[in-house]
């Protein structure tokens, strides 16, 4: 089986749908909070999957392990081991390796919305049979205003264009959530009732949602598949020199 660390930098933050799909893919997941244990060595495994959480990417004062799980990430990109960071977990991605990570100047992004691929994943492994628009989960107050140098972006939106990158071919970071279930969004949203009042009109609501959940595991769980096949070696690692659409 491919075995993947998982870090869970938050409680409220379980790996949920996305840990039930890379399980159906075969992958063998080791679950670690590092603000309850230390992280392991990368030794033993072929990817990194790192969630999400509500403290800030670089709130080492608060979460001294912040700097432990950034420093991981940055080993397992520049080793070209498979990683994928979803919302503060791109954020640690991202600044880990040279990017920024801001207070979004336009406010909170909340609610399920739709992003657009890039030229560059229309060629990726992961992304590349992927629909132009993708369902996804925001809930997020921070955001990627800076790319780390060399990072190629997978897709965006209009209000925060950063919303994923690739980086060193094998590295990938996502502004938004995946990984959700309805019961964990509106548990966020009575944690944060300010930022869940910025999202639209009947966008919380249970059913919603329950629909919502249903495209974004359609889009999302065919690239937790390839991700697994991506660690495991059965899929090549993204050519880095391939970053655009092939000419016709």
């Amino acid at each position: 089986m491919t075995r993947l660390l998982v870090i869970q930098p938050d409680d409220s933050d379980p790996a949920a749908n996305l840990g039930d799909w890379l399980t159906a893919a075969g992958a063998d997941l080791h679950l670690v909070r590092p603000f309850d244990e230390p992280l392991p060595a990368l030794d033993g495994y072929q990817g990194v999957v790192c969630l999400g959480g509500e403290m800030g990417a670089l709130d080492d004062v608060k979460h001294p392990w912040l700097k432990d799980v950034r420093q991981l990430l940055a080993s397992a990109t520049g080793n070209r081991v498979p990683v994928l960071g979803v919302c503060l977990g791109g954020q640690l991605l991202a600044v880990a390796t040279g990017g920024r990570v801001v207070v979004g100047e336009a406010g909170p992004e909340v609610g399920p919305s739709l992003v657009a691929k890039r030229d560059a994943a229309w060629t990726d492994p992961l992304f590349g049979e992927s629909p132009l628009m993708l369902d996804v989960m925001q809930f997020h107050l921070d955001a990627i205003d800076r790319l780390p140098p060399g990072a190629e972006l997978m897709a965006s939106s209009g209000k925060y264009p950063n919303q994923a990158f690739r980086l060193n071919g094998c590295a990938y970071g996502l502004q938004f959530h995946i990984e959700t279930t309805t019961d964990m969004v509106l548990k966020w949203a009575q944690m944060g009732p300010e930022a869940a009042g910025t999202a639209r009109p009947g966008a919380l609501e249970r059913e919603n949602l329950d629909a919502v959940h249903a495209d974004i595991a359609e889009t999302w769980e065919p690239i937790a598949v390839k991700f697994v096949r991506l660690a495991s070696g059965e899929l090549p690692l993204a050519d880095r020199a391939r970053n655009t659409l092939p000419l016709v």
